[in-house]
């Protein structure tokens, strides 16, 4: 690295950044919505960067930080207050974020070196996405056009995914004749009075909450509906998948399902009542279809009720009902999904594209993932600026990496690919929580675990009402080794799921091994279907191997096998995964107990 401090006519050819180029980053850093540091970690890199620049970069220790920035004075002790000690590992983590998300694509690079607070400044070079595709980085998100989107495609055809080019054949050849379905819907006008259109496809369906209704007189009642209808829609704000909407200004609260439907095209009606009885209190609740009027869910809660009991009932109940409407596997989606497949709603359009997505997911099976990805590609071009459709495409990306979906291509390539998919995502959209879970997801496989654990969190804190995010960030403790803190978090995503996808279970199924707990890990087992990955099996083989049931293990391990990749080499796909050498060590003699059960060894 050479020298930081910098004179504004420097700048030569393979040499540092110039005095107004670094400048020019400092502000499009600080403007970034995504770059989310303090005030004063803000007034600490300007600080820093604009005393470098002055050439005082020897100056610059905790002290004169300390004074400058933090307003201390002449007594400053910095073992006793270690503030610029903490605030400069603060905003380190800041700047590797903001080059991990919405800045992968900005021109130069500043950075704190560790034990130093005088910043570097670098050249990044970026080959793979245009320029105009992060040229939204300093607003959170620009414009991308759909040149950009197909050179970044075609790229990746040229860096010789041969599989690529026939899934992507095949694929598109599938989506284009639901984009014809998509269009006709649109034009159909079904949704009423031209109010639906293609960006309201794009985004998925409308969900309208009405009041909830108060059956009875009494003023616990009335404060009951009320706080449950509102705690209602603003837990489901946080997640993603659809448009949500309160009733408007002059529409009665018995209005029709159809009559919304038409006037508002909206999708579904959300509704229910609230009736206080003696020391109960009964919350009834209905998810209406607003085109037939049909009921597609209903569900009525029974709670004791005590003066003090009144704000934690609301709470607890709309948060529940949230989870279930909300998760990604919950009713709203399991809903679109068998609406999908009929003649009306085959659309195929950029959402639905993603609830595809989603349902691959949650068994990853290879037949699957060929005409998903062929479909995200398509979405991404037909619709640049959608940032769950350029999430989900990270996440296909990782895929074809981390389980050889794409025959020929470097894994690293396909990690690459990925990571640049998911960056656009959060520039796109840096507050969306599909698209910090991918990048979470992928920053993971990279190698860079306490990033992708960062990133978890961070989608966490975000929504913590939702299942799939819990997961994640269970998931991605446990497999680090901390099964103290992600165990209970992969228990509480399962308990808030209608319908937890088996990878739930992974991390609590090797949690029991370790412990020795063949039996309960048996039983944990029973939760895992057969999908693409040959986890769920290699686990059944190992539970059965460690407690000598010998047809389980060998129907396990034949089911196992039929995966290459991990019947190939058991430990190198498990630390693929970023597993522990202690995990990785412990599964790999399991599954050689099982291959010897399943022999009569």
């Amino acid at each position: 690295m050479q020298n930081p401090e910098l004179d504004k006519n420097d700048r030569v050819p393979g040499g540092v950044p110039s005095a107004d180029d670094v400048r020019a980053q400092l502000e499009r850093i600080l403007a970034s919505p995504a770059f989310t540091a303090s005030i004063k970690r803000r007034a600490f890199l300007r600080f820093i960067v604009e005393e470098t620049l002055s050439g005082r970069a020897g100056r610059l220790k905790g002290f004169s930080v300390a004074v400058a920035v933090f307003s201390r004075d002449e007594s400053f002790d910095s073992q006793a207050d270690p503030v610029v000690r903490f605030e400069a590992r603060r905003l380190r983590r800041d700047l590797d974020s903001h080059y991990m998300g919405a800045g992968s694509k900005d021109p130069v690079r500043i950075s704190i070196p560790k034990g130093s607070y005088v910043p570097q400044f670098e050249w990044l070079e970026n080959e793979q996405l245009s320029a105009s595709i992060a040229a939204g980085s300093a607003t959170g998100g620009g414009k991308t056009s759909t040149d950009d989107v197909s050179g970044f495609l075609a790229a990746r055809l040229r860096r010789g995914d041969r599989a690529g080019r026939r899934l992507l054949v095949g694929g598109l050849i599938f989506a284009s004749v639901a984009s014809a379905a998509a269009g006709w819907l649109l034009l159909d006008g079904r949704t009423g009075h031209g109010r639906s259109t293609a960006a309201d496809q794009v985004h998925g369906p409308a969900v309208v909450v009405m009041p909830f209704k108060a059956l009875d007189p009494t003023d616990d009642s009335r404060y009951l509906a009320d706080g449950i209808s509102q705690e209602l829609t603003a837990n489901l704000m946080r997640f993603p998948g659809f448009r949500l909407y309160a009733r408007p200004f002059g529409f009665e609260v018995e209005s029709e399902p159809a009559r919304l439907g038409q006037d508002l095209g909206v999708t579904y009606v959300v509704g229910g009542s609230v009736q206080v009885a003696a020391a109960n209190v009964r919350i009834a609740l209905q998810l209406v279809d607003a085109a037939s009027g049909r009921v597609i869910w209903a569900q009525a809660y029974d709670r004791p009720l005590t003066p003090e009991a009144l704000m934690r009932i609301q709470t607890e109940v709309a948060d529940e009902i949230a989870t279930i409407l909300g998760q990604p596997y919950g009713i709203l989606s399991d809903n679109l999904e068998k609406r999908m497949t009929s003649p009306v709603v085959s659309s195929m359009s950029s959402y639905v594209c993603v609830l595809r997505a989603y349902s691959y997911r949650r068994s990853f099976l290879r037949t699957d993932f060929g005409p998903v990805l062929a479909c995200l590609e398509e979405a991404v071009r037909r619709d640049p600026d959608y940032s769950d459709a350029w999430a989900m495409l990270g996440w296909l990306y990782l895929d074809a990496g981390r389980f050889e979906y794409s025959d020929g291509r470097a894994l690293q390539d396909e990690y690459e690919d990925a990571f640049q998919a998911a960056s656009r995502a959060v520039e796109l959209d840096p507050g969306s929580i599909v698209a910090l879970k991918a990048l979470s997801s992928i920053t993971h496989y990279m190698g860079r675990y306490e990033e992708g654990e960062r990133l978890a969190r961070k989608a966490v804190e975000l929504n913590p009402y939702d299942p799939d995010t819990l997961a994640q960030l269970g998931w991605r403790l446990a497999v680090r080794g901390n099964f103290d803190e992600g165990i209970p978090i992969l228990k509480r995503a399962i308990e808030r799921s209608a319908n937890p996808p088996s990878w739930y279970f992974h991390l609590i199924a090797v949690d029991l091994y370790l412990k020795g707990d063949y039996d309960d890990m048996l039983e944990a087992t029973g939760h895992l279907t057969i999908e693409g990955t040959g986890l769920s099996q290699a686990f059944v083989a190992i539970a059965n191997g460690a407690l000598g049931n010998r047809d389980a293990t060998k129907a396990a391990l034949e089911k196992m096998n039929a995966f290459k990749p991990l019947a190939r080499d058991p430990g190198s796909y498990f630390r693929r995964h970023g597993a522990t050498d202690e995990i990785v060590e412990a599964l790999v003699a399991g599954l050689e107990k099982a291959r010897k059960v399943s022999l009569n060894r």
